[in-house]
């Protein structure tokens, strides 16, 4: 990879891996619909709104490699979701098709398998089960690469990210996003392939063992974590169907309990 694009890069999860990124390509350009404030010397600010096709077109010209962070982070109103998650993806994915774009990393979310309870444990050929609009727009997405990765011959990644915050865990979490970043936009056998955005972890919901295939190896272990984690808990609110499934309050969220039979 000699020049890669990062969407989304003014947001939080942009910002964070931009600092980690910085030095390992060429060039880099990031895109986002406002400006960056810390942009590096290294990095080529182009300001696109991707529900536009020709915004779109101009940031993926002459691009290696699409980190793909761009569109609404949480769950909204379908008007909003559809048009920065649906057609914001669409137009990614058709326009880096069409710039010979190799590989794009394409940021998915647990929240398109959410309604897997989580006593238990799936790998990454599940049938997806979205929990909110958002995550029908991550399901979606993941669905479009693999159309264009069959298609057209583009090596795209997706990773069902966890989460990523400020707290403690931070490190650990930033760590884990690198390594799959960095296996998504230069492994020589990515084709089409879904990862878990997760660490080491026992107890947890998901086998990760296909990112382990590539070659992801995780420095942390969340059992390390898990006394501040349920201290955490403790302080919420009982969430009957969020404490059910995996993808939490995303679940309960609009959950119509009196139509479930």
């Amino acid at each position: 990879m000699q020049t890669i694009l990062i969407t989304g890069a003014a947001g939080d999860v942009g910002t964070r891996l931009r600092k980690l990124l910085h030095g390992a390509y060429p060039r880099i350009r990031i895109s986002d619909i406002r400006k960056p404030a810390d942009i590096h010397s290294d990095e080529e600010f182009i300001a696109a709104d991707l529900s536009d096709y020709r915004q779109v077109e101009k940031i993926t010209a002459g691009i290696d490699g699409i980190v793909h962070l761009g569109g609404y982070s949480v769950e909204g109103p379908w008007e909003t979701i559809h048009k920065s998650n649906i057609v914001g993806c669409y137009n990614l994915f058709e326009a880096a098709y069409r710039s010979g774009v190799k590989r794009v990393v394409f940021a998915s979310s647990n929240h398109a398998v959410g309604f897997y309870p989580r006593d238990r444990k799936i790998g990454v050929d599940v049938t997806v089960r979205p929990d909110s609009r958002y995550g029908v727009s991550k399901a979606f997405g993941e669905a479009v690469g693999a159309l264009y990765a069959d298609k057209h011959g583009l090596r795209v990644t997706c990773i069902r990210i966890g989460n990523v915050n400020d707290r403690p865990l931070d490190k650990r979490r930033l760590s884990i996003w690198i390594k799959l970043v960095r296996i998504g936009l230069e492994h020589p056998d990515i084709r089409f392939e879904i990862f878990y955005g997760a660490s080491s972890n026992e107890a947890g919901w998901w086998d990760n063992s296909n990112a382990a295939r590539f070659g992801y190896r995780p420095e942390y272990r969340s059992e390390e974590f898990r006394a501040q984690a349920m201290a955490e808990q403790a302080k919420l609110a009982a969430d009957p169907i969020g404490d059910r499934f995996q993808g939490g309050p995303f679940c309960s969220d609009e959950y119509d309990a009196n139509r479930k039979g």
